[in-house]
């Protein structure tokens, strides 16, 4: 079995993921958990990160690459944004250390858009970008990075150029929760598939008012008064009204979407970007989200000379 030669952690503000790779990258162990920043800024990262690193067995030097919240002001060690045009060299060059530990840790920075007109910022998917250059380093390409927050970036021979950010993730979560929506909905709220029929229709009429779902939104829960809607129905209608209204205005910022767009997804989210996209007239070129971060993790680790001269 090969030895560790790195553990590459993603550090979300609810999430945290770790990977133990050797030398060419491979996972040798993983753990996944809900000790995201919010926690761990109680508990303590490096108690976290340590519990976990023993849980696989990982040896006292491993070196450690983190990327994600913990790299926040509110985090573990702040790691300043990196300024758009950001290269992946200058994304990885900004890792810094972590002090007083028993081992090496280093954490990436996020970027950051300083324009007055659109100011944005992203922590987590920089590492992403930095998994899947190969498929923008040369041309222009839009990257569609779906989440809690969606991403879109533009990006032109390697260079990331312009983002920006949709809640779509959180709007879904607040009005699913919180609003008079959530009669509708229910407690037991299942991601609809990406051919429901329900989900494909709003995201079709979303895409064809051009986002505007405001007159749309009330409707969802009209149709279970008047129509006894069921409530898997009403959530793939809202999800596709939101969904399609983010594709819609995506077009408005970066043009119509004609070309190929990079998605980067995993499970069911994935799978209905990838549905809503197409639906949209986008040819897709797809990678896996959880890929594209511990690959950019790698890439780091390479650049900072950790990987490959461990046997």
């Amino acid at each position: 079995m090969s030895a560790p030669a790195i553990a590459a952690v993603d550090w979300g503000t609810s999430s945290f993921r770790l990977w133990v790779l050797d030398s060419k990258g491979s996972v040798l162990a993983e753990r996944r958990s809900s000790e995201g920043m919010l926690v761990a800024t109680g508990e303590g990262f490096s108690s976290i990160l340590e519990r976990h690193l023993a849980a696989v067995g990982a040896p006292a030097d491993l070196p450690v690459i983190v990327c994600g919240m913990a790299g926040a002001r509110q985090g573990w060690v702040e790691a300043p944004y990196v300024t758009l045009p950001a290269s992946l060299d200058g994304i990885l060059a900004g890792a810094v250390p972590v002090p007083a530990q028993g081992r090496t840790i280093r954490i990436l920075p996020g970027l950051a858009q300083r324009s007055a007109e659109a100011p944005d910022v992203m922590r987590g998917e920089e590492t992403q970008l930095a998994g899947i250059t190969p498929l923008f380093v040369q041309g222009s390409h839009v990257i569609c990075m779906p989440g809690t927050h969606s991403k879109w970036v533009q990006a032109a021979d390697g260079i990331v150029q312009v983002f920006r950010t949709w809640l779509t993730g959180e709007l879904f979560a607040v009005l699913s929760k919180h609003s008079i929506l959530r009669h509708s909905l229910g407690d037991d709220i299942a991601p609809p598939m990406p051919d429901n029929q329900a989900f494909l229709a709003a995201c079709s009429e979303a895409l064809g008012h051009g986002g505007d779902i405001g007159p749309s939104l009330f409707r969802v829960r009209a149709a279970t008064l008047l129509n006894d809607q069921k409530p898997e129905v009403a959530a793939a209608t809202l999800s596709g009204l939101l969904i399609g209204a983010e594709i819609a205005s995506a077009r408005r910022v970066f043009g119509p979407l004609s070309n190929k767009i990079v998605l980067v997804a995993s499970g069911s989210l994935g799978m209905l970007y990838g549905a809503a996209l197409r639906l949209a007239g986008c040819t897709l070129i797809q990678a896996d989200a959880d890929d594209a971060v511990r690959s950019g993790l790698f890439e780091a680790a390479k650049r900072l000379g950790w990987a490959g001269h461990r046997s």
